[in-house]
C-alpha cells in the first residue's frame, strides 16, 4: 500500500484504485468488529440487577457498581499494554483475534460460575480478566482503522458510528434477553464476541505499514515514542489543552453514571418499575441520537466554531440529566433521555476537535490518546460516584450531583473555551462575544 496518491486519500470515491477499494472493504469489516465488541459489552448492562444476584451477590446497586468497575478498571489499565504490545510485535490482527476469543471465553466462564458454586468474588475476578482481554480487541480494531487510507475523519467516523449503534443494539437486545433469563445476555455476549474474533481474522494486518512504506516520513514514525511525553509537557504549560481533557472526563463520567444508575433507576419499582427490556430500550433512546448526530454536529462545529457546541451543549446536557432524575412520569423521562443523546452528540465531537485544534499534527495521535485516557477514567469515576451516591442518598441527589457537575465545569471553563476557540460565522460570533 502506498500513500503517494493524495486523491485516493481524501477523494469521495475509490475510482480505479484497488488499494482504496480494499481499504473500504476492510473499513467496513473493522467497523463491524467494533460494533460487535460494543454489543457484547452492553448486552449485560440492562440485566445487571438480576445478573449480579444470579452470580451470588446481594441485591442492590453496590454489587452492580463493582461488577462494572471490575471490567472497566481492566479496560483503563490494559488498553496501553495492548497498544505497546502491538507496536513491539508490529502486528495487530492476531492480537485482536486473541482478545476477542479470550473475552468470549471469559463470558462462558462467567456463566459457568453459579453451577460451580463459586461466589461473587470469583465473578469479579473473571470480569477483570475478561476486561483485560476484550479491550485488546476493541482498542486495536480502532488503531487498525487509523492505519487505513481514506482520511482519519472517515475512519474515526466509522468507529464512532459503530460504538454508538453497538451500544444501542446491545441495550435493546440485552434487555430482552435478560427478561428471559439472567445469564442469557452473557451467553449471547460470548457468541457475539467470538464472531468478532473470527471476522477480525479476515482483515489484512497492516500494522507495520506506517514505518515500512516507501515515502513515509521517518519523523512521523516516532510520534508514538515521543508523543505522550510531549503532550503531557504541553498540558502542564498550556492551560488550553486541559480544557478539552476536563470536559472529556466529566462527559464520560455522566455516561458511566447512566450506564449504571440509569439501569437501576428505570427498573426500580419505586420509580418506573420497567422490565430489563424496557430499561434497555430507554438507554437506546440516548445511544441512537448520540451515534447518528455526531457527524452533522461535528461539521456544524467546523462552521461556527467550538464555543457554542461545547459550552451550550454541556449546559443543556447537565440540565436534562437533572431533569431525568426528577421526571414525574416515564414519558417525560424518556423524552429527556433523547435530549441527553442529542446534547451529548452536540458537544462530544466539538470537544474532541478542540484537541486537534490545539496541538500540532505530529502529536495529535498522542493527544487523542491522552484525551481517551481522561475519558476512560471519567467513565470509571461515573460508576463509582453514581453507585456510591445512589446507595448513600438515593436517585434524585445522585442525578443532581452528576448533572450539577456538568453545569459547574461548563460555567467554570466558559472563559477558557471562549479564549481558545473564538466563534466563526454569525452564530459562532454571537456565542463567542456574548
Amino acid at each position: 500500500m502506498s500513500d503517494a496518491d493524495p486523491a485516493a486519500e481524501v477523494g469521495p470515491s475509490h475510482g480505479g484504485d484497488p488499494s482504496a477499494a480494499a481499504d473500504a472493504g476492510e473499513r467496513r469489516r473493522l467497523g463491524a468488529v467494533v460494533l460487535a465488541v460494543l454489543i457484547s459489552q452492553v448486552l449485560l448492562y440492562p440485566g445487571v440487577p438480576d445478573l449480579v444476584v444470579a452470580l451470588g451477590a446481594p441485591a442492590g446497586i453496590d454489587a452492580g457498581m463493582w461488577f462494572l468497575v471490575a471490567e472497566f478498571g481492566a479496560f483503563v489499565t490494559f488498553a496501553v499494554v495492548w497498544g505497546a504490545l502491538s507496536d513491539a510485535l508490529e502486528t495487530r490482527v492476531p492480537l485482536i483475534v486473541a482478545g476477542a476469543l479470550g473475552g468470549a471465553a471469559s463470558y462462558v466462564a462467567l456463566a459457568s460460575l453459579p453451577g460451580l458454586g463459586l461466589g461473587f468474588e470469583a465473578a469479579l475476578l473473571v470480569r477483570v480478566v475478561g476486561g483485560a482481554l476484550t479491550i485488546g480487541a476493541f482498542s486495536l480494531s480502532i488503531t487498525l482503522l487509523m492505519d487505513l487510507r481514506g482520511g482519519n475523519g472517515r475512519n474515526m467516523g466509522t468507529a464512532g458510528l459503530a460504538i454508538g449503534l453497538g451500544a444501542a443494539v446491545g441495550s435493546v437486545v440485552g434487555g430482552a434477553l435478560a427478561d428471559i433469563g439472567a445469564l442469557y445476555p452473557v451467553y449471547a455476549g460470548a457468541v457475539v464476541l467470538a464472531s468478532a474474533g473470527l471476522l477480525a481474522a479476515t482483515v489484512d494486518d497492516r500494522a507495520a505499514t506506517a514505518s515500512t512504506e516507501p515515502g513515509t516520513d521517518s519523523a512521523a514514525t516516532e510520534t508514538d515514542e515521543i508523543g505522550f511525553a510531549d503532550v503531557i509537557a504541553r498540558a502542564r504549560t498550556t492551560p488550553g489543552l486541559l480544557v478539552p481533557l476536563a470536559f472529556g472526563f466529566v462527559d464520560r463520567l455522566t455516561a458511566g453514571f447512566f450506564a449504571l444508575v440509569g439501569v437501576y433507576y428505570f427498573q426500580d419499582p419505586a420509580t418506573f418499575g420497567l422490565s430489563a427490556a424496557g430499561a434497555g430500550a430507554t438507554l437506546a433512546l440516548f445511544f441512537v441520537p448520540f451515534a447518528l448526530l455526531q457527524s452533522p454536529f461535528g461539521a456544524l462545529s467546523d462552521r461556527i466554531g467550538r464555543f457554542l457546541p461545547v459550552v451550550a451543549g454541556s449546559l443543556a446536557y447537565g440540565v436534562v440529566t437533572i431533569g431525568v432524575g426528577v421526571a414525574p412520569t416515564y414519558p417525560i423521562a424518556a423524552g429527556l433521555m433523547v435530549l441527553v443523546g442529542v446534547c451529548g452528540a452536540l458537544m462530544a465531537p466539538a470537544t474532541m476537535a478542540l484537541v486537534t485544534d490545539l496541538v500540532e499534527p505530529e502529536v495529535r495521535g498522542a493527544a487523542m490518546g491522552l484525551f481517551n485516557v481522561f475519558g476512560s477514567l471519567g467513565f470509571l469515576t461515573g460508576f463509582l460516584i453514581g453507585g456510591g451516591a445512589t446507595d448513600a442518598f438515593g436517585y434524585t441527589p445522585a442525578f443532581l450531583a452528576v448533572g450539577g457537575l456538568e453545569l459547574a465545569i461548563a460555567l467554570a471553563l466558559l472563559p477558557a473555551v471562549r479564549s481558545i476557540s473564538p466563534g466563526a460565522g454569525v452564530i459562532g460570533r454571537l456565542g463567542a462575544e456574548g
